[in-house]
């Protein structure tokens, strides 16, 4: 800017056809201005003069040709570009030396992308998608099978038990039983509908039974005792003439000589040892 009417504020000199720059409505001469107000460029330390071009980024400046990628050096001017700890990167430099990987694809998510992380990896939204029917993902419900995700419907179909007892999907967990999955819920006495997937239980049939329901609907009555024989924990037992006996129950009526494994006869009810038999 050139006038013929004016002092420069600093140096008190004439202005007449010379350039010079205004600061708070203040006339300075090119030197004074540059002097006083100039500010230093952050890569060459040389003050960014009036005529030159001031490029500016979080309160620091550079001339024109100094605003470059710290790396590779290509010119940011009027280009996209990335900070670390001060340094200017242009976005493919900055992407080779921070930015993540994509888990699906393996390419470069690049700085101002959308990108989704799940257990501590990355992907491109665009490839955070269902292995099935390749629909986004997003936030939506997942689940994970062989480091593949799956929507949960997706999963259900391709993947998911059904309970043998309410036929609803099975998502975790649950029960084996005859070889056929059920809740861990569903898995209950046939009779009394205690939960059976903690305790003991004893089968008929294609159903479970707690020992207590078994033992008093199903078990045979042992003949000696009383008591029902269950079996329950692999357990011994005798049976002889539609009568049954614990192993420890099978004993002479006279003398009580385990019989087990033994000759023994028979005199109406009793069993009795070939001794006291013959006596």
């Amino acid at each position: 800017m050139t006038s013929s009417h004016t002092d420069c504020h600093f140096c008190l000199q004439s202005l007449r056809g010379r350039k010079y720059a205004l600061r708070e409505d203040n006339a300075y001469c090119v030197p004074c201005y540059d002097s006083l107000y100039a500010n230093p460029c952050e890569e060459c330390k040389q003050p960014i003069e009036c005529n030159s071009k001031d490029l500016a980024y979080k309160g620091r400046h550079w001339h024109e040709g100094c605003f470059r990628c710290a790396k590779c050096s290509r010119s940011l001017v009027e280009k996209p570009f990335a900070a670390k700890d001060e340094v200017l990167l242009c976005t493919e430099c900055y992407s080779d030396e921070y930015s993540s990987k994509c888990f699906h694809c393996q390419k470069t998510i690049m700085p101002g992308s959308r990108k989704m992380e799940f257990k501590g990896s990355s992907w491109h939204e665009s490839c955070f998608v269902c292995q099935y029917c390749r629909q986004p993902l997003g936030t939506k419900p997942l689940i994970t099978k062989d480091n593949e995700n799956y929507c949960v419907p997706c999963f259900e179909k391709q993947f998911a038990h059904h309970c043998y007892a309410c036929k609803k999907v099975i998502t975790s967990g649950g029960v084996t039983y005859q070889d056929q999955p059920w809740h861990k819920e569903c898995f209950v006495c046939a009779v009394c509908k205690t939960q059976l997937s903690r305790q003991k239980f004893i089968s008929n049939d294609e159903y479970p039974y707690c020992v207590d329901c078994f033992s008093k609907f199903y078990a045979k009555k042992c003949a000696s005792c009383k008591k029902p024989i269950t079996a329950l924990g692999g357990a011994k037992y005798i049976s002889f003439e539609e009568r049954q006996w614990h192993g420890e129950c099978f004993n002479c009526a006279k003398c009580s000589v385990s019989l087990v494994g033994q000759e023994f006869l028979t005199r109406r009810d009793d069993i009795l040892c070939h001794k006291c038999g013959s006596a």
